[in-house]
């Protein structure tokens, strides 16, 4: 019942017709016939495909291919800026697109387009949407485009002709802009009233990539949901009554990196048109989560929950935020569910860490709000397959892999909700906390320790009225990247020094008991770490020993046990936190640990009161853990590796393992080969694929000693002492008959019980840190497999660049220069992008080789146009002994060579030339004199021109050159010549 009169108030009002074209009269005073949304999205690609001989070409993932601009694709052109940046590989079929359609996976949340605060909020945000558009690339241009999307809204999907408003691009007078009357035109013949036919400035009309690069003005469709009325003020002015409902970009210029405009060799078309905001028109909802795209998703969260059923709902009249909750968990499982299909997991950084946020805020809201059993959020899965799986089939393929990523995350994260809400709970109400502000160190303890975004700390706490210190929470964050930065400094606090182990000692104090590091084990290929309570034993205050700390302050613990791994042997210390008995709620974040005397010191800042005797509840964070493990099993296969293949004499020299990335150090002759780079990693993925298992067992050290392969490095090793070996038991390798080959090492960290944990190694780095002493840095997992596509968007990109000048040579000067500074910036992608460092090598000497066919290429055609310049410079002037001119070019090179080949058919003549840039106002200057003129040396005449024109120049006696700006050449040349007029006396 409640749904009817929801579908009775939002059905728009029908008016009269209006004075528009004859072949949409028949629509003119209804409303759009409802269609399902598959079938709006087969019409729009139809349409395009079967009467406009449009190619049909796939989505991309939402994982943008090689662009560090994105964390996700957030528009259906980013899949195409190779063709619109004219960097497309001539060989590959993405040349030969003319005419292109598609709906494209968009996901705005993080970065520049960030939707995501906003969904739920009101009826119309999202996350992920489908972008419909269709593209020319040099074929058709404005007036196709118009006619075309005219007669799709209109006549094939039935929209009334008088509820579309159509806005243009009005002109701007600073940016030297004309209004786009063409496209006014165009409007006007098809029949659209004036009164319907807008302008606008270039915020509304004007559509750029970005700072640089293609742009062009835009005319955008509007969409009145009332009707009957003159709604040509409501255009562009936030009312949810009017609506944009589809762009067209029409790129004519170019950006240039000094801002000025120039027009494309090739016009293209770029249109856009959100399905969902279509979907809604075509079906006569005022909110997209009343359509067929969002019904079922919401018929089935109505299902798994324990609150009413979906009421449309928002703000105050919002009760409980139900249908908020309604909304947001609709919008993110789709979310969730294209993201995970298409590679990108929750993470901590970059998309991964968006995606985190969003699992997240789509979890709270099922538990807490909606009222829904766990798994409630990946049993949705199916229904987004079902709803999406036609024209994206990797979400029915992948749809077990998405269920099972978004449970793994929702337990963790439920877990860290239930702690998190009794301490918000607890810390409001406390007496000192009732003013409506909420401590800044809680919030930040709960971002940090257990994962808080903090949007979702402000969400949680907007809801009991409360905002956090966020003045206090700013210079908390910034403390801790200074403590970052200054973290060794922190360390040394909490080393014992040789009278703080004394006075342990003489107190009896027992060493720390760390056994339960070790103590894992592998279930279903998932791994377990043992719970542990501890007692503590003693307290430090910097180096003195305490009885007790109060909130706030910095101290050293020493617990009787621990499961913490304190740093050593070159693995980085355990993160997590612990708890109290009796005060489960105050999290104690342990930010370092250190072995000293066989006494396990964690460093915490109390978040309560602590004391000797106390006992505590440790919690490790086993994702930080599970990473080190990773990078450290992966470091000893690596050394195997490079043994293996440069043969005994590698030694190793120095590791690190942290969490992200791993490094080696280890002697060699010099740099390794590309063929021996490949060989490494090929040998560690072996080891990692074959999935062999990791062998541990504690030796006698003189027993351990006898290993034949045994690696060790030198320092001092505990007895008995760990070994650790790959595939080969440990008894095996003490049987001297043995001649298996593995990695066997002396290591008291942290390791896999299998290497297929692994799942990738890429050595990202390998250089000489000294003659003789090479240093490898490598990524793992999925850091491993961005690394290896990184390398091969760039292989890819230095492909494309080789083919277009390795062709025709070109054939201007800016041809040639463009491709010279395309040359130079990929270079540098190449040398900081992370990728497979044996592929670095590859393609930087094929860059070096490109950039000097492309930098004799601009030497020979600068030769050639200064040539020119020069000679029609001389037949204006003739051989006169003071010539100032200007030349028309915007290189400083071809204005010095113009000047030199001057100097050379006249020897005795004293030559400037300056060069205007117009749009810019820069000026360009060079100068050269004859040998014997000691009276105006050509460094001093390019000096003071410039400082004239308020620039810089430098130079010899001879020939000098700078730049300087000026919007009056005519005066600057005059200036010029009157300067070393005097100089000269002539």
């Amino acid at each position: 019942m409640w749904f009817r009169l929801l579908l009775r108030r939002l059905r728009p009002v029908s008016g009269p017709p209006g004075l528009l074209s004859a072949r949409s009269a028949r629509s003119l005073s209804g409303c759009p016939p409802e269609l399902s949304a598959a079938r709006v999205r087969s019409t729009f690609l139809d349409f395009f495909r079967q009467k406009h001989g449009h190619l049909l070409v796939p989505s991309s993932p939402v994982r943008p291919r090689g662009d560090p601009s994105l964390l996700f694709v957030n528009a259906g052109m980013n899949q195409f800026k190779p063709i619109l940046l004219g960097t497309v590989d001539p060989r590959s079929p993405m040349a030969s697109y003319r005419r292109v359609v598609n709906s494209q996976k968009c996901v705005r949340a993080g970065g520049k387009h960030n939707d995501l605060e906003d969904v739920g909020r009101d009826e119309t945000h999202h996350t992920f949407f489908e972008m419909l558009g269709n593209w020319s690339f040099g074929d058709y241009f404005k007036e196709e485009a118009c006619r075309m999307a005219w007669s799709l809204l209109t006549e094939h999907y039935g929209i009334p002709a008088d509820r579309l408003y159509v806005s243009f691009f009005s002109g701007d007078a600073d940016s030297r802009l004309p209004p786009d009357d063409e496209t006014r035109r165009i409007w006007s013949e098809i029949g659209v009233p004036p009164g319907r036919l807008l302008p606008f400035g270039l915020k509304e009309n004007f559509w750029e990539m970005g700072d640089s690069g293609p742009c062009g003005p835009c005319t955008e469709i509007h969409y009145d949901h009332v009707g009957g009325r003159d709604a040509a003020r409501f255009v562009n002015a936030d009312s949810p009554d009017v609506v944009e409902i589809w762009n067209l970009v029409f790129m004519q210029y170019n950006r240039e990196v000094d801002q000025t405009l120039r027009l494309l060799p090739q016009l293209s078309v770029d249109t856009g048109m959100g399905l969902e905001r279509l979907v809604s028109v075509l079906q006569g909802k005022r909110s997209n989560y009343d359509t067929d795209l969002f019904t079922p998703l919401i018929h089935e969260i109505h299902q798994r929950s324990k609150v009413g059923p979906y009421g449309g709902r928002t703000g105050a009249a919002d009760q409980g935020r139900v249908d908020m909750a309604y909304r947001v968990v609709a919008d993110h499982i789709r979310t969730l569910s294209v993201c995970i299909a298409d590679g990108v997991h929750p993470g901590m950084s970059g998309a991964e860490l968006v995606l985190r946020r969003i699992l997240r805020r789509a979890v709270r809201f099922c538990v807490e709000v909606l009222q829904a059993p766990q798994g409630t959020l990946a049993s949705l899965v199916p229904a987004v397959a079902h709803s999406l799986g036609d024209v994206y089939p990797e979400l029915h393929s992948e749809a077990d892999r998405v269920m099972d990523v978004i449970n793994e995350n929702e337990v963790q994260f439920l877990s860290s909700l239930e702690q998190g809400g009794r301490l918000i709970h607890r810390t409001l109400s406390r007496m000192d906390y009732k003013h409506a502000v909420f401590p800044a160190s809680v919030a930040w303890s709960l971002h940090r320790d257990l994962g808080f975004p903090l949007d979702l700390v402000d969400l949680m706490l907007e809801e009991r009225g409360v905002q956090v210190d966020r003045q206090e929470l700013d210079r908390l964050i910034q403390n801790d990247k200074v403590v970052l930065e200054l973290q060794s400094g922190d360390r040394c606090q909490v080393m014992l020094d040789v009278l703080s182990l004394a006075e342990l000692q003489r107190l009896q104090v027992p060493h720390t008991d760390d056994s339960l590091k070790y103590q894992y084990r592998l279930d279903q290929d998932r791994y377990v770490f043992p719970a542990c309570r501890a007692t503590v034993l003693a307290l430090y205050e910097g180096q003195t020993l305490v009885s007790e700390v109060s909130e706030g302050q910095r101290c050293g613990v020493i617990l009787d046990r621990t499961c913490f791994y304190s740093e050593q042997g070159g693995q980085s210390h355990d993160q997590g936190y612990f708890t109290r008995d009796g005060l489960q709620d105050v999290l104690y974040p342990v930010e370092d640990v250190v072995l000293a005397g066989g006494y396990v010191v964690h460093q915490v800042t109390a978040a309560d009161s602590l004391k000797t005797g106390d006992q505590v509840q440790l919690h490790l964070d086993q994702v930080h853990r599970l990473s080190c493990m990773v990078k450290h099993t992966a470091t000893h296969i690596l050394n195997f590796a490079l043994r293996s293949v440069l043969g005994p004499s590698v030694r190793q020299r120095g590791s690190h393992v942290s969490a992200d990335r791993l490094r080696f150090d280890f002697t060699v002759k010099e740099s390794l080969s590309v063929s021996q780079l490949q060989q490494v990693e090929r040998c560690v993925n072996d080891v990692v694929s074959a999935n062999q298992v990791v062998h541990v067992q504690e030796l006698p050290l003189h027993r351990a000693r006898t290993i034949r392969g045994l690696r060790m490095v030198d320092e001092v090793y505990p007895d008995p002492v760990r070994v650790v070996s790959v595939e080969v038991p440990v008894s095996e390798l003490l049987d001297q008959n043995t001649d298996r080959q593995t990695s066997v090492e002396l290591c008291c960290g942290t390791h896999l019980l299998q290497t297929g944990a692994i799942e990738d190694l890429v050595i990202v780095s390998e250089r000489q840190l000294m003659k003789g002493i090479s240093r490898i840095v490598a990524v793992t997992g999925r850091d491993a497999a961005q690394a290896r596509e990184a390398g091969q968007v760039l292989s890819q990109d230095v492909d494309s660049l080789a083919a277009r000048l390795t062709g025709s040579a070109p054939s201007s000067l800016e041809s040639a220069q463009r491709l010279a500074k395309e040359a130079g910036v990929l270079s540098d992608a190449v040398d900081n992008t992370p990728l497979p460092q044996w592929q670095r090598r590859e393609l930087q000497a094929r860059l070096r080789a490109l950039q000097r066919s492309s930098n004799t290429a601009v030497r020979k055609l600068e030769t050639r146009e200064a040539a020119g310049k020069a000679q029609a410079l001389l037949e204006k002037n003739g051989r006169k002994q003071l010539l100032v001119d200007a030349v028309e070019t915007d290189s400083l090179s071809v204005v010095m060579k113009t000047v030199n080949q001057l100097s050379s058919s006249s020897p005795l003549s004293h030559v400037m030339l300056l060069a205007h840039q117009r749009y810019s106002g820069k000026v360009l200057c060079a100068c050269q004199v004859p040998k014997d003129s000691p009276s105006l040396p050509a460094s001093d005449w390019a000096v003071a021109v410039c400082r004239h024109l308020g620039g810089t120049a430098g130079g010899s006696a001879l020939v000098a050159k700078g730049t300087g700006h000026s919007s009056d050449i005519t005066e600057a040349l005059r200036w010029a010549e009157e300067f070393a007029r005097q100089k000269t006396q002539q």
